[in-house]
């Protein structure tokens, strides 16, 4: 099998994917036929695809197997088993410490540097610090970080709101600073329209919606600070100011809290749709007012590596840096006996994996022989 090294290939499409519509008579499907070298029938079935896509009532489905069939690509982490793509909350009482929190996680993603042993993964960070002035960001980070600084970490001390010139802003900040990946908005209340003091379920799922919706779109992460209330809740989330529209519609939640407001001491509980439910005891530096790792209420389970995974791992140990073929071709050049179509639902199942465990992106496409797969090996040090 000769080792190409070119482009690879992008991921796998439905045949409902992007095709324009089309009116199929004799002339069309001949000439379209022709440039596509689709067969008649297969390009018949296409237009009977389209036509089915552009019926008013037209709802999308998948069945299990194009479930197995389809590689996707999960949410990516910026700090592994902590903050991953998407809209994430951290809510705490006035004056916890929330913004000396959140102002450390900048720094750690925009210098690359692990926070309380927790992988950060560099990127450019935009920081909405809308409760205070540059002076006090000056002296805060002076506090914390020192003279170190970097321009990875920008801040801005004002913002318009959510359906009102927010959305704009962002993306300007996106166009303008291209290696993006972290957006923290300091606080949710200084970014929403003001309309009541009794927001409803529908106006804080609509608010982080639109927040999750920007964060999906552009396949980065948004941290939204916010507050609790005072009185008493059940459910330790229930104790986050507003409805229960803003956990729902969030990826993920974290929670400050204090047992007194004059101790040093306090727990971040974490929930989210990526990752298991933590605890984590924190004590603050008085020193240089960072917070600190105390100990963990308990040890994330870890999956043992995948012995296929390690495999195809080891054709990249070499010079190796792109490998193209069938899955026929990747079992023989590894001496598996498996059958081909069991190597592609399992690949593409574990895709996400082999990206962040191994750096080595997969892709597929499938064509009339079958599938055509291809492995890069990437840098993923940002």
């Amino acid at each position: 099998m000769e080792n190409k090294k070119t482009t690879a290939p992008n991921a796998s499409v439905g045949a409902d994917a992007g095709q324009p519509s089309v009116k199929t008579n004799t002339e069309i499907v001949s000439n379209s036929r022709a440039q596509s070298n689709l067969s008649e029938d297969e390009f018949m079935a296409m237009c009977r695809k389209m036509d089915e896509i552009n019926a008013p009532g037209y709802l999308h489905m998948v069945s299990h197997n194009e479930l197995l069939d389809t590689p996707y690509v999960g949410k990516q982490a910026i700090i592994d088993d902590l903050l991953y793509t998407g809209a994430y909350t951290l809510a705490g009482a006035p004056k916890i410490g929330k913004s000396f929190f959140v102002a450390q996680i900048a720094y750690h993603v925009s210098t690359g540097q692990p926070l309380w042993g927790y992988n950060a993964r560099q990127g450019d960070v935009r920081y909405l610090a809308l409760e205070d002035d540059e002076k006090r960001l000056q002296d805060r980070m002076y506090r914390m970080f020192g003279v170190n600084g970097t321009d990875k970490l920008r801040f801005a001390t004002a913002a318009k709101q959510v359906g009102n010139g927010l959305d704009e802003q962002l993306e300007f900040a996106l166009h303008k600073y291209l290696g993006t990946k972290l957006i923290i908005i300091d606080t949710l209340q200084k970014v929403r329209e003001a309309t009541s003091d009794n927001y409803s379920y529908t106006s804080d799922y609509q608010v982080i919606g639109a927040l999750k919706n920007f964060a999906d779109k552009h396949s980065i992460f948004i941290l939204i600070v916010h507050h609790t209330r005072k009185q008493p809740a059940g459910d330790t989330f229930e104790k986050i100011s507003g409805t229960t529209g803003l956990l729902g519609c969030a990826d993920g939640s974290f929670l400050l809290e204090k047992e007194k407001r004059t101790s040093g001491k306090a727990t971040l509980s974490i929930v989210g749709r990526n990752q298991p439910d933590q605890q984590l005891y924190l004590v603050k530096n008085q020193e240089r007012l960072i917070w600190e790792l105390e100990r963990k209420e308990n040890e994330l389970w870890k999956e043992p590596p995948d012995p296929l995974l390690e495999e195809i791992s080891h054709l990249f140990h070499g010079e190796l840096t792109e490998w193209k073929g069938s899955a026929t071709e990747l079992l023989a050049l590894m001496g598996k006996d498996m059958q081909p179509n069991i190597l592609t639902r399992k690949l593409n199942v574990k895709v996400s994996e082999l990206l962040s465990e191994y750096q080595i992106q997969y892709t597929a496409k499938r064509i009339r022989e079958g599938s055509s797969l291809c492995l890069k090996r990437i840098d993923q040090s940002v």
